[in-house]
């Protein structure tokens, strides 16, 4: 089974700032469609949702090979309200 490997300090990084201050501006922007998922960890999410943003920057975190621009283009493409 292979094992998960994060970025290390990804939120704290100047591309994890830079990441989230762009979800944000996003998730702010009614041209996206940027509604808060569901997730069975209550602990962290007592009311079972999850927001945009922190979704894609735990994502961005989980997957260490992604290219943040990349992702963040083809995010803004795909959420894009027609």
């Amino acid at each position: 089974m292979q094992t998960l490997k994060k970025r290390k300090n990804f939120f704290e990084s100047e591309e994890g700032k830079d990441a989230k201050q762009k979800l944000v501006l996003m998730s702010t922007d009614n041209t996206y469609n940027t509604v808060a998922s569901f997730t069975s960890n209550s602990t962290l999410y007592p009311d079972n949702l999850m927001s945009f943003v922190d979704k894609h920057m735990n994502y961005l975190e989980a997957h260490p090979n992604l290219d943040t621009g990349m992702y963040l283009t083809n995010l803004r493409l795909k959420t894009r309200v027609r």
